[in-house]
């Protein structure tokens, strides 16, 4: 399993207060997930709260972390999804912003909460990262 010990199962990542109205706290989950991803670990990161808006076409396209920095945020969760990162969108959070579910961008594979993340906090073979 590569550079890590392989009785880590996996890392859980939960954005949080990581949203569209403050890029500068975007590209470093995704940093994060494309590295632990590129190390062989399973990653789940769980789109929460404001964070599902990320998932809406055009969004994080239109976003970076700064001026100085080239790649749109969008460009930093494909790579953490080329790697193995699997992106998952709260269904409650999608309802609450009035969000599709059915029209999410692509890279996004599936839905995970609340129920979903604290399984995986709960299981001592998971890391987990809130950001």
């Amino acid at each position: 399993m590569g550079f890590v010990e392989q009785s880590v199962a996996g890392i859980a990542i939960l954005l949080w207060a990581s949203e569209p109205d403050a890029p500068h706290l975007l590209a470093t989950p995704f940093f994060h997930a494309a590295a632990a991803a590129a190390m062989d670990v399973p990653v789940e990161i769980y789109f929460t709260a404001r964070s599902v808006r990320l998932l809406v076409p055009g969004v994080a396209a239109r976003l970076r972390a700064s001026e100085r920095f080239d790649k749109t945020v969008l460009d930093a969760m494909r790579e953490a999804v080329s790697h193995g990162a699997r992106l998952l969108a709260c269904t409650d959070a999608l309802h609450a912003h009035g969000i599709d579910p059915k029209q999410l961008i692509p890279e996004c594979s599936g839905h995970g909460g609340a129920v979903q993340f604290m399984a995986r906090a709960a299981d001592l073979r998971w890391r987990t990262l809130v950001f």
